[in-house]
């Protein structure tokens, strides 16, 4: 492999050209330059898009609400998520999902918050279940100036792991007996590891602060945009059967139908 180096005296003439190259600190800098040029394109135009996307979204909003069981079904149909959604009772508990939405923060887009609008159902009170990620600034973005795009340097230099903070959300629980996460909680790996030996109810996802799984991200960049390609099964690999799965709940829980339409052979890329 080909590494890039300042440049130095001495250099071996005889050496193979291809291993090394030599690179001032003026070329350095107009190659990092370059690199910001490219990374404030991208977010200008990924704002731009989502602009685009706000009023397609809106629509699919009004149309997959008369669909019965569209989010639950579009959801399930990820293979990370639904490998966190094992539990019948938390399949029965996702039935009641209406509607999922993303509100993107008006300072960095790049952060949201997921909302989960539920029917009336045995578990919650609660009509709306959210998950924030929230955008914590830093210092120098009280003095930034923003471009003609509306671009500054602080967004260029971005860190979803130093900038972002996932927020814990109350679910208002009807009963101990329907309190999902107390009957599913997230045990700790023994051996102090970032991710949990056992992640429990989904619902999990909601009241721990900290997003050890990544479905936030997994749910705004990848189910929400497709939601009706996974919803018809042609996205998101391998069919995931409800009847193929063992379930881990032991009570009595009220048999629902989360059988999605017949999967589609994936399309060619």
């Amino acid at each position: 492999m080909s590494s890039v180096k300042r440049a130095s005296s001495g250099a071996d003439e005889d050496k193979n050209p291809l291993v090394s190259v030599e690179l001032t600190d003026e070329d350095a800098q107009k190659l990092q330059d370059v690199r910001r040029d490219i990374l404030r394109t991208d977010l200008v135009l990924e704002r731009r898009a989502q602009e685009k996307f706000r009023p397609v979204y809106e629509k699919r909003r009004a149309v997959v609400k008369g669909i019965p069981k569209f989010w639950p079904v579009a959801l399930m149909n990820h293979a990370l998520f639904a490998l966190h959604a094992v539990h019948n009772a938390d399949q029965v508990a996702l039935s009641y999902l209406e509607d999922v939405w993303i509100t993107r923060d008006p300072v960095e887009p790049r952060c949201f918050t997921l909302e989960f609008y539920f029917k009336e159902n045995p578990y919650f009170t609660n009509s709306v279940l959210k998950k924030e990620y929230k955008y914590i600034p830093p210092p120098a973005a009280s003095t930034d100036k923003a471009d003609e795009d509306g671009i500054t340097e602080t967004m260029l230099d971005f860190s979803w792991e130093r900038d972002v903070e996932a927020q814990a959300f109350k679910i208002d629980w009807k009963s101990d007996a329907k309190n999902l996460v107390k009957m599913y909680p997230r045990a700790a790996d023994e051996d102090e590891d970032d991710l949990p030996s056992e992640s429990g109810s989904i619902f999990n996802f909601f009241t721990v602060a900290k997003d050890t799984f990544d479905l936030g991200v997994i749910i705004a960049n990848e189910i929400f945009p497709e939601a009706v390609d996974y919803f018809l099964g042609d996205a998101g690999g391998d069919e995931l059967d409800s009847d193929d799965e063992d379930s881990e709940d032991d009570d009595e829980e009220e048999e629902i139908d989360l059988e999605k339409p017949r999967p589609k052979k994936p399309r060619q890329k």
